[in-house]
């Protein structure tokens, strides 16, 4: 696409226009959606001016989040927020944004030029501490931001990713949402103990005979320290023997019952482990000790005998935390921690529940245009009105993928669930899927979808339970079955740059996910939609753009009938749709 020839666009673009005196945001002073704006509207306040180490941004486009609405309900309790009084200092979501630069900083002047338009990885660090944009830091519901050195010069360097100019602007906002998806097949899981880590080994009432260490953490370095409980013969002699030559401690305690386990690791003096292995374990076992795993930590299940097929697992730290659930049915330790396949297995068979949402739409769509992408698929979803928007959006990708492989698109019928789950196995003749996502924000669902799994099929978790939603699993399924559970939040730098890259080169188009669009003041409206989930898809806010109302994509045809005329098949977005809109509206 050539740079827009309309004057009034090409200033926009190129950031040559004076900036104004003061600009519009929309403060969140508490949790709940009436805490958000002032008499339900934003407010305006004054353009502070650019200091040395700053540069001043202007949002152009904001993606509304499911995310953003876990603050409106949390407040001051969302654990990002931890500490801070937001009616003195109000929050400022909006983490899915593209910004253009329009002043710089004498610091910056050789870095960073007026017209250099950029997204934001949300996930900001700087000296160790979280500084998240639309969270800690303000975000992209306001016209415009001072952004300082926190972004500009972060723990991982620079925290904005440069954007071609001929991306749009709906186009850049949504790679954040997008990189979300990517990171989900594309986490690296560890297959052995963590370095330098801790790891904690119990012995459980299902454990039979003489278990091997083997080789957890291989050639590399081992972990600093190892707490034993309950082990003995010839496992405890290995460690023994390995921690004195490998240099790391070792604290061994005796047989206990499921009555004091919990006093006796914390008498080890160690918060949390990222390691856990648990020998032949009670289900009470595994709920006791699944809170000491550190974020990021392996629970190795060497052998299933003694759980419950309805063992309590907290599917949120799955999902937040990154925990990963392994396990052997045979008696060497190291077996647990094969590799764990995070992208869906080439001409399988995947399962997408819950797939008509915002982020489901984004997991379906992947799959259509993947190459080597699964060869059964089956989409379920609860409303069919939700449903259809999906298949008529993705029409010309479903058909193209229906000449090869086998797709459906199923909802519940009037014979009720069982007929609907039995539909679903049905599709794979009754073998169950390689790949389960789970979108549907539902213990119940992720329960219940743990028998559709076929041996050694992996489940993504990626629905956002908050941490402490335990689900009732059959989690010795992971012994017995190879069966594994993943979960990711957020994404990196790096899944950022893949994800623009293939935006940029037509690999993929986040403008698909598009289904609404307004100006400024339709922002506390469109969060409102987000909540009640009235939207199949996503939902992108013009910050320049003050007064033009929520509108559906599909509504465009009489409001603003030139920009419809320039929609995609099945009324898609398109950077020539936000061309005219921007055109008659800014």
């Amino acid at each position: 696409m050539a740079l827009y020839s309309d004057p009034k666009l090409v200033a926009y673009r190129q950031a040559v226009n004076p900036v104004p005196a003061s600009y519009w945001l929309w403060p969140l002073y508490g949790a709940g959606l009436e805490n958000l704006g002032v008499n339900d509207q934003p407010i305006e306040v004054t353009l502070p001016a650019c200091g040395p180490d700053q540069i001043l941004v202007r949002h152009d486009a904001v993606g509304l989040c499911f995310s953003d609405t876990k603050v409106i309900k949390a407040g001051e309790t969302h654990p990002r927020l931890a500490g801070r009084d937001m009616k003195a200092e109000p929050v400022v979501l909006g983490h899915e944004v593209t910004l253009t630069v329009v002043q710089v900083g004498d610091d910056w002047k050789d870095r960073f030029h007026p017209g250099e338009r950029f997204l934001v990885q949300a996930d900001i660090y700087k000296d160790g501490v979280g500084m998240a944009y639309g969270y800690r830091l303000q975000g992209g519901l306001s016209q415009y931001n001072l952004v300082g050195p926190e972004v500009l010069d972060g723990d991982d360097g620079c925290y904005l990713l440069p954007v071609q100019q001929e991306t749009g602007y709906a186009q850049a906002a949504l790679t954040e949402p997008w990189a979300c998806i990517l990171a989900s097949y594309t986490i690296d899981y560890r297959v052995g103990w963590k370095p330098g880590g801790a790891a904690l080994i119990v012995t459980g009432p299902g454990a039979s005979g003489e278990y091997e260490l083997g080789t957890p953490y291989g050639g590399g370095q081992p972990p600093a320290r190892v707490v034993t409980v309950g082990v003995s013969g010839a496992l405890q002699q290995e460690l023994e023997a390995q921690a004195a030559a490998r240099g790391f401690s070792l604290v061994a305690f005796g047989a206990v019952n499921e009555d004091n386990l919990a006093d006796v690791v914390a008498a080890s003096g160690q918060d949390a482990f990222d390691d856990l292995v648990l020998l032949g374990p009670s289900s009470a076992q595994y709920e006791l000790l699944e809170h000491s795993a550190a974020k990021g930590a392996v629970i190795n299940v060497v052998g299933a005998q003694a759980l419950d097929k309805s063992t309590k697992v907290d599917v949120g730290r799955i999902h937040y935390d990154a925990i990963s659930v392994v396990g052997t049915d045979g008696k060497l330790i190291a077996d647990g921690y094969r590799a764990v396949r995070t992208e869906l297995t080439a001409g399988g068979k995947a399962l997408f529940v819950g797939a008509a949402g915002p982020m489901g739409q984004m997991h379906v769509q992947r799959a259509l245009q993947a190459e080597n992408g699964p060869a059964i698929m089956v989409s379920t979803d609860l409303a069919k009105e939700r449903m259809d928007v999906l298949t008529e959006k993705y029409a010309a990708l479903i058909e193209a993928k229906r000449k090869a492989d086998d797709v459906q698109f199923l909802v519940p019928g009037e014979d009720g669930f069982p007929a609907f789950n039995a539909a679903i196995m049905a599709a794979t003749n009754g073998e169950g899927y390689d790949d389960i996502v789970v979108m549907a924000p539902s213990a119940g669902v992720v329960a219940g979808s743990v028998s559709q799994l076929a041996n050694n099929g992996v489940m993504n978790i990626f629905a956002g339970l908050p941490r402490g939603t335990m689900a009732a699993l059959d989690i010795g399924v992971v012994a017995t079955r190879g069966i594994r559970f993943t979960g990711t939040s957020g994404s990196g730098i790096s899944d950022m740059r893949l994800m623009l890259d293939a935006a940029e080169s037509g690999g993929l188009d986040p403008n698909l996910s598009v289904v609404a669009v307004s100006g400024f003041r339709g922002a506390k409206e469109g969060l409102d939609g987000v909540v009640h989930q009235a939207f199949p898809g996503k939902v992108v806010i013009f910050p320049q753009i003050l007064d033009f109302p929520l509108t559906r994509l599909s509504d465009l045809k009489n409001t603003l009938p030139n920009v419809y005329a320039k929609l995609g098949p099945n009324e898609s977005w398109t950077i020539q749709a936000e061309e005219q809109f921007l055109k008659e509206l800014l």
